[in-house]
């Protein structure tokens, strides 16, 4: 039986060789990639980003915990810096997370950035569909430590939930940009520490100074947790939940779904035609090219309109 009909029965190491083999870009795996796409799409997408250090994975750990009391399978992608020495994820989230392995309902997958900026895996996309077809519901990608320019996961969640601590200076990187603009829910994490009721008022400041683009725009939520003591988790959950809801109440899921699908279709048209370009440059009538434009016997404009001639030429 081949891979597909596997994951689909919700077979464990299926679903575990076919995440393998999308984060090795095996080109095996698209006709089975293929196979499983109509029946993803279903599942609920939730976000955790935020500065290293905010306690992301602790967080996390308790929402599955939340979600596996109620008998739902739960996919976590985590995605983790490179190791330089193996080129894989230092899977420092699985550890925080062990409290879950050998369960069944819960698949815990790290992923390498391998340099991929945005906070995200470049295989991200392809693994949480896998986990979608499992049947996981929710999948919980929790980003690598991003600053504030590094948001990719609002192209890829449905719920985006940043999450930040008190006294690290979290608020005023909010108050900048990035972060404060994705948000669905902010988690002031490790509540029990000092300043947090002022993190808490300068994130509810700047929200007033924003005014909502509709009259039903939904309305971030500020929560406290202190997740290691597994505090406010609940509260976490149940505005997962209430967006959700929102979202398929004014109809905006489908232009959720529409926006993610978009971007995933471009994210894998750029990789496909980067490998084509270096596999076109690679070809004789090519040899030299960088030395050319280092040497500047070239222009990288006429190069590249030699290169679109071949890749997207017409018989």
């Amino acid at each position: 039986m081949s891979l597909a009909p596997k994951v689909l029965a919700g077979d464990l190491r299926a679903a575990a060789r076919l995440m393998r083999l999308c984060d090795d870009d095996f080109a095996s795996v698209v006709e089975v990639m293929k196979a499983i796409y109509p029946h993803t799409g279903k599942s609920a997408i939730v976000g955790v980003t935020g500065n290293p250090g905010s306690g992301k994975s602790s967080l996390v750990d308790r929402m599955v915990q939340r979600y596996r009391a109620h008998s739902k399978k739960v996919g976590v992608v985590a995605i983790d810096p490179t190791s330089p020495f193996s080129g894989g994820a230092i899977m420092g989230d699985r550890v925080r997370m062990n409290r879950h392995f050998g369960d069944e309902g819960v698949f815990i997958r790290s992923l390498a950035t391998r340099g991929h900026l945005g906070g995200l895996s470049k295989s991200t996309a392809e693994v949480t569909r896998v986990m979608e077809a499992w049947g996981a519901d929710p999948v919980i990608v929790e980003t690598v430590g991003v600053g504030q320019d590094e948001v990719d996961i609002v192209k890829m969640a449905q719920t985006s939930i940043v999450v930040m601590v008190p006294g690290l200076g979290d608020e005023i990187q909010a108050i900048k940009a990035g972060l404060m603009e994705i948000a669905d829910i902010f988690v002031v994490n490790k509540a029990d520490l000092a300043g947090a009721d002022r993190a808490v008022a300068d994130i509810q400041y700047m929200l007033e100074m924003v005014p909502p683009a509709e009259p039903d725009a939904w309305k971030p939520r500020i929560l406290r947790t202190v997740a290691f003591r597994d505090e406010g988790v609940d509260e976490v959950v149940r505005a997962v939940d209430e967006h959700r809801d929102w979202l398929g109440r004014t109809g905006r899921m489908e232009a959720k779904q529409r926006e993610r699908s978009e971007v995933q279709f471009f994210d894998l048209a750029l990789s496909r035609l980067a490998d084509r370009l270096r596999a076109t440059l690679a070809k004789d009538e090519f040899a030299g090219w960088s030395e050319r434009l280092s040497q500047r016997k070239q222009d990288p404009y006429t190069l590249l309109e030699q290169i679109a001639d071949r890749l997207f030429k017409t018989p």
